[in-house]
Parts: structure tokens; C-alpha cells; sequence
């Protein structure tokens, strides 16, 4: 039974919260509308929408640094490899049959090392092509383009350039 000390309890409304109070009565605090966890959850899907693209575009510059490194190496790798091949038995490029006279004045083909082209799929994406051209009598210039696609479909390249003279290094250009 109720006694005159015992409180008047509030009626429960749906959507409010209701606790004693630290004055032994009832309060009722009301809750998140409808309208409001609406906007809270298209907030947090803008910012969690946003952030993935933004990861996206990281991704494909991690992408992107990481295969002109690659193509740095790659043919810093071909260039030594020239700088230890003989002159050869030709006068110009593309006249010879043995050494640098050999390389062909025309855009060729050359094949990728296999240590680039195992680790990772960048060297397997990639594709290096030489020319050869005559500055001078006794100077071959050397021009080596590496090329591949992105990720996400961009065509990209870097090219190095030396010229390859039939004296040594100590050989020079004369216009």
C-alpha cells in the first residue's frame, strides 16, 4: 500500500529517460530525436567517405614515388652496366656489331634485370626502351626511357641521358 511519504511517480513517456532524483523526486531527461541521429550518422559518413578518398590519393602517390624510384635504380643499374661495355668495332652507333657501336639508333627494347622485376609488381609493370644517337665522331649519346601505368591508369615515364665517349670520360663534346 502507498503511504503520504511515498513519492507520486511520474508517468513513463516514450523517448525519456527517467532517474530519481538527489531530491527523491523523478526527473526525465528526453532523448536524441530521430532528426538528430540522422544528421549525426550523415556526418560521420561524410567524414568516413572523405577519408577514404584522401587514403585513396595517398596510396596512389605512395604508388607513384615508389615506381620513380624503382625507374631511378633501374637504369642506373643499365647505365653501369654500359659504362663497363667496350667501344666496339664500329665508328658511329648503330655501325657496329660488338659494344656501345652495337646499340641501335632506333628505339629498342631492353630487358629489365631480374632482381627489379621480382620484387613487388613495379619491374613487372615497367618497360625500358635505349636509343643511340651520334653527337660526334668517337661520341655516342645515350638516352634510356623507362615507362609503366599507375594504379589507377596514368601513364608515366623518366628518362636518363649520357653521352658515351669512344676516349674514356676525359673524351669531350665539340660543336
Amino acid at each position: 500500500m502507498r503511504t503520504a511519504h511515498d513519492p507520486v511517480l511520474p508517468p513513463v513517456t516514450s523517448g525519456a529517460a527517467c532517474r530519481p532524483s538527489s531530491a527523491r523526486r523523478f526527473s526525465c531527461e528526453k532523448a536524441f530525436t530521430i532528426l538528430e541521429v540522422a544528421m549525426a550518422a550523415a556526418v560521420m559518413a561524410f567524414s568516413i567517405s572523405t577519408s577514404i578518398l584522401v587514403m585513396g590519393r595517398g596510396f596512389n602517390s605512395l604508388d607513384s614515388a615508389r615506381c620513380i624510384s624503382y625507374a631511378s635504380q633501374i637504369m642506373q643499374s643499365e647505365l653501369e652496366k654500359m659504362r663497363l661495355t667496350q667501344w666496339g668495332d664500329g665508328t658511329a652507333a648503330g655501325n657496329g656489331t660488338t659494344g656501345v657501336t652495337a646499340y641501335p639508333t632506333t628505339a629498342t627494347n631492353v630487358p629489365i634485370s631480374a632482381s627489379f622485376t621480382t620484387v613487388g609488381d613495379v619491374g613487372s609493370r615497367m618497360t625500358m626502351t635505349r636509343i643511340a644517337e651520334n653527337v660526334h665522331t668517337g661520341m655516342i649519346k645515350i638516352k634510356l626511357t623507362i615507362s609503366w601505368t599507375t594504379f589507377d591508369g596514368h601513364a608515366m615515364s623518366r628518362s636518363y641521358t649520357t653521352y658515351y665517349g669512344q676516349n674514356g670520360l676525359y673524351d669531350f663534346f665539340v660543336a
